[in-house]
């Protein structure tokens, strides 16, 4: 069971160790923003890879699309967003400040000042955020940032499927940024403003709909569990009838625990055939599929895995958070913070560190990094002890450590440490890289 202040742990390694960093914090910060560090970007990258490996690289039925942020205003029309993208707002007459009002507490108190009956009546706010091209700031000038990333591939469904020559089913993989004006963004990068996604849709014969709703559910629920995260802290849930969205006809979400309770990671929707129609009738172009096999002509309906990549960052690091008591050298115990990522996540693959700052063993040890750097993201450290080393690795999720020691000069092999279970084991430098080859599997 997650602790309430799990969260403010994990916040302070982040910021400590050079994860995620409050953007513009020398003017004070800007509310709801995060700058990924020097770690915090290769984990976010190495969480997106294992993304697109999973969806595109291992299969022939899915393929990828980068589509430009800044679209056509009239998708954002024909797609609804205009009209019905909102959120139900109100203030608070005390305090001025702004909530969601299906996320006030029972009690009908402001989460802010705590003053009672203080909210004004609803209203709907339009989550997009508005822009303008050029030099002109007027009504034809006017362009929103996406709040997804979908309907650039669906504008491009008819490009993509004419240059791939693919057949329905087949899928379309995007990662990129959205942007969406929440009204209370928080819980760190749980939700804020601007984010990355990642989505996927997958174009489908009408009668084979239910089907694949099905096979994308159980699909990427597996994926989390395959990449570490414990089976008690994670739920497909299913959306009640009355959750669904107009077009959709199944939506199920894949829910992690987080300390502050169940919420959504990824969200599987069925969104038939609505979205292709709608842009077909709207722009006069031909959206539908020609089955020469079956001599018919058919809209495909469309599956969608959508997952938000710092949403699943969090998660990861989350699942992986642990703090565990352990023997010092010396006598006595301490408390190890580590992170267990899989060794696919892990922002460094491996460590080389030399025992000491002896200037035989520095050149020793630069050379195994050189050797290793080709395959693998290396830390090379050489600050402190050994055993303060090994403990900043732990907090960070590196897997292996390799210790370059006196003994190496004269057997040429090194002692390379597990993180999990902080055994150690003796490999010979010509061995290494096949050594490494065959525990990163």
């Amino acid at each position: 069971m997650a602790t309430p202040d799990q969260i403010d742990r994990v916040v302070n390694l982040c910021k400590r160790r050079g994860l995620i960093f409050p953007s513009s914090e020398i003017y004070g910060g800007f509310r709801s923003t995060w700058d990924y560090g020097p770690l915090g970007v290769l984990l976010k990258r190495n969480v997106k890879d294992a993304w697109w490996k999973s969806m595109v690289q291992m299969r022939d039925d899915v393929v990828g699309l980068d589509a430009a942020i800044l679209m056509a205003p009239k998708v954002w029309e024909t797609s609804g967003h205009l009209k019905t993208f909102t959120d139900p707002l109100v203030d608070c007459r005390k305090c001025q400040e702004r909530f969601r009002s299906d996320e006030l507490p029972v009690s009908g108190a402001c989460p802010n000042c705590g003053a009672r009956d203080s909210f004004t009546e609803s209203r709907q706010f339009n989550l997009m955020f508005k822009t303008f091209v050029g030099p002109v700031e007027d009504d034809a000038a006017v362009a929103y940032l996406r709040p997804e990333t979908a309907q650039g591939i669906f504008v491009n469904f008819s490009n993509v499927q004419t240059t791939t020559r693919k057949k329905p089913p087949f899928g379309v993989a995007q990662i990129g940024k959205s942007f969406r004006n929440e009204i209370t963004p928080g819980n760190f990068i749980f939700r804020t403003r601007e984010f990355e996604q990642m989505e996927m849709e997958y174009f489908v014969p009408p009668e084979e709909g239910a089907k694949w709703y099905e096979y994308w559910c159980q699909t990427r629920y597996q994926w989390f569990l395959d990449l570490g995260v414990p089976q008690e802290k994670l739920r497909l849930r299913p959306h009640e009838e009355s959750e669904l969205s107009h077009y959709s006809t199944g939506t199920s979400d894949i829910e992690f625990e987080f300390p502050w309770g169940w919420g959504e990671l990824e969200g599987i929707a069925n969104r038939t055939d609505f979205d292709l129609t709608r842009h077909a009738e709207a722009s006069g172009s031909d959206l539908s599929y020609f089955d020469q096999e079956n001599d018919r002509r058919y809209i495909p309906h469309v599956i969608e895995p959508a997952l938000g990549a710092d949403r699943a960052t969090l998660a990861f690091l989350l699942a992986a958070y642990e703090e565990e008591e352990v023997p010092k050298e010396k006598g006595g115990s301490e408390v190890r913070t580590v992170l267990r990522l899989d060794w696919r996540l892990a922002p460094i693959s491996v460590a080389v560190l030399p025992l000491s700052r002896n200037e035989r063993l520095v050149p020793a040890a630069e050379a195994v990094a050189a050797k290793l750097r080709p395959a693998y993201m290396i830390d090379f450290d050489t600050a402190g002890s050994i055993g303060r080393r090994y403990r900043r690795q732990d907090e960070v999720g590196t897997p292996l450590c390799v210790t370059v020691d006196f003994e190496s000069l004269d057997d040429q092999a090194v002692t390379v440490r597990d993180r999990d279970t902080m055994q150690q084991e003796r490999v010979s430098i010509d061995g290494l890289l096949t050594y490494l080859q065959e525990r990163f599997v």
